[in-house]
């Protein structure tokens, strides 16, 4: 049987010839159909897309907005673990739990830079996450603090007056008066 021949040997080859040159212009859209509205379904499908990335990088800027809040919690727990005596522990968190706030204030931009969009609003996730990490901080200094290692007493800063006095209440409690 020869190549191309059919089975009945009616000599019919069946093949498509591509050098046809006519335009699809001949044949009529079906009913309901326009080219003009599948070129506005691309620019409508193309919006929405725009739309949804608008709308996962305005999500996502305000996860890493919330971040700092985790590390707050955790870095909270640490201090409270560590004590309230001076050892190489309990400074080891307490400049840990101020270096990062630090570092993450310095680097908000950076932080914020891949969610940059002209329809996403970054303003509330960066106050957000600047306020949290100057929560973070406080919580540091408030833990210097309770170490006595910030200068809080006048004696602290002149050295011919006494250091300041703890006294015991009976009732529990520590006034440096």
């Amino acid at each position: 049987m020869e190549k191309g021949k059919g089975v009945m040997g009616l000599g019919r080859r069946w093949g498509v010839d591509f050098s046809d040159n006519s335009t699809s212009r001949d044949i009529p859209d079906p009913p309901g159909f326009s080219r003009a509205s599948l070129d506005q379904d691309d620019s409508s499908l193309s919006r929405q897309k725009k739309d949804a990335e608008s709308n996962w990088k305005a999500q996502k800027a305000w996860e890493v907005a919330q971040a700092p809040l985790k590390n707050l919690l955790m870095m909270g727990f640490m201090m409270w673990m560590a004590g309230s005596t001076v050892h190489l522990f309990s400074i080891g968190i307490t400049f840990s739990a101020l270096w990062q706030p630090i570092s993450a204030l310095q680097s908000v931009g950076k932080i914020f830079e891949p969610y940059k969009d002209n329809k996403v609003e970054l303003l509330g996730p960066k106050l957000l996450f600047i306020a949290l990490n100057l929560g973070g901080l406080a919580l540091g200094v408030w833990k210097l603090n309770a170490l006595g290692l910030l200068p809080t007493h006048t004696s602290d800063w002149v050295s011919s007056l006494p250091p300041a006095q703890e006294v015991e209440f009976s009732g529990g409690g520590v006034n440096l008066g």
